[in-house]
């Protein structure tokens, strides 16, 4: 049976078996340009899925890093806003005891209250510090409106909000990232934090008083009390919320104990009949009203028996409300601080997390050159002798077919 032979046919399989060697050797040629496995989906459909997964969490842990950044810039911000208000609340403190001597003059006290009321521009200038971005730290949620100006009257007052904006910096990690200045500079205790002693301002005496301590703590009661002085050698104390006396004809001498309600507190001097002094609850004030009310006692000028009394009751409820406001702002630096500390290890954990998937991605999408090299070698061998065949088989004639 005789064979038939078609010189065609066997052209055209040498032509595609040079062509498909070709768009071998460019395939490999694009994988050493490009550096990359993978230059189409069809190349590895599963491999291609899986980079695109690894694509969009690593777009997600760029944008965690972006916000861990941010998280580290504002905070550092915050407490060193924290630091220098210690720093004010500190001297203020070393003015208020200068100022409570009773060598110093009204014009002594006067220059005294000036270097006061500049500590308190200092310390509004700091709780409108801005971000690096421009965003107030301390506005809450405005972080574009101005949070802390003065009135007409001098007294500062708050135009943010009481909100607390947070960022993710991880998968299950969030921080906050700016307090209000409402919790900041505003939620301060005043008194010694727990109570606050005032005078009547109608007191005739001498009498003055420290910022006492609660001493019973299962024993202290949030009712308004007053000490009503009877004689200059005797007390009663009243419990104003439920209008009862709970203490009659106490004996006083200057100086000793007075004890009440889980509390402890001392007068010294010499009260008039029918002075009292109001031991109420503490309520929130703001750390600008302790030094403007620090400013304003030592501008009192010449001063009575009387007023010098109101004066030293001032300046001791000040100095405890200074130590108030400063384990507040240590209190509030050791929170930001512990949000640092967060950002810094979440930041850590990202960057091995990041060097993960780098890694599971090159493994996926990056070209092995040795292994590429040698390929191409080997397909441009094969495609010489693919062209050497072509070129024997166009000259090969019938004749050839038949010996």
């Amino acid at each position: 049976m005789l064979t038939r032979i078609s010189s065609g046919q066997q052209l055209q399989q040498s032509i595609s078996a040079i062509l498909d060697q070709q768009a071998r050797i460019g395939k490999t040629q694009l994988q050493i340009a490009s550096g990359e496995r993978l230059t189409t989906a069809a190349d590895d459909p599963a491999g291609a899925a899986r980079l695109v997964n690894l694509d969009q969490a690593m777009a997600e842990a760029e944008q965690y890093r972006r916000n861990a950044e941010l998280a580290q810039g504002r905070l550092a911000l915050s407490e060193n806003v924290m630091a220098e208000s210690v720093n004010i609340l500190q001297r203020a403190r070393e003015l208020a005891l200068q100022g409570n001597n009773d060598s110093q003059t009204p014009e002594s006290r006067a220059a005294i209250a000036f270097e006061v009321r500049q500590l308190l521009d200092e310390l509004v200038a700091l709780a409108n510090e801005r971000d690096a971005s421009g965003e107030y730290l301390f506005a809450g949620y405005k972080g574009g409106a101005l949070p802390f100006s003065k009135d007409a009257a001098g007294n500062v007052v708050y135009a943010g909000d009481d909100g607390s904006r947070a960022v993710a910096i991880g998968p299950d990690q969030q921080v906050v990232v700016g307090e209000s200045g409402t919790r900041l500079f505003r939620a301060i205790r005043n008194g010694n934090g727990r109570f606050a002693v005032a005078p009547n301002p109608a007191n005739a005496g001498n009498g003055v008083s420290d910022a006492g301590a609660v001493v019973d703590a299962t024993a202290f009661t949030k009712d308004n009390f007053r000490i009503a002085f009877t004689s200059p050698a005797s007390y009663d104390v009243i419990n104003d919320t439920t209008s009862t006396t709970i203490l009659s004809a106490q004996p006083y001498s200057s100086g000793a104990v007075i004890a009440f309600n889980g509390v402890e507190l001392h007068i010294g001097g010499t009260p008039a009949a029918g002075d009292s002094f109001t031991v109420t609850p503490a309520a929130n004030q703001d750390m600008f009203a302790v030094l403007r009310n620090l400013a304003e006692d030592l501008e009192s000028g010449l001063m009575s028996p009387a007023a010098l009394a109101r004066f030293h009751n001032g300046m001791n409820r000040t100095l405890a409300e200074i130590d108030a406001t400063q384990n507040h702002v240590l209190e509030s630096r050791a929170r930001i601080g512990m949000r640092l500390g967060a950002v810094a290890r979440q930041m850590d954990v990202n960057e091995a997390y990041v060097l993960q998937l780098e890694q599971t991605t090159s493994l996926i999408r990056d070209l092995d050159y040795a292994e590429a090299a040698g390929r191409l070698q080997f397909q441009l061998t094969v495609l010489q002798a693919a062209q050497q065949s072509f070129a024997n088989v166009q000259n090969i004639s019938l004749f050839d077919y038949l010996r």
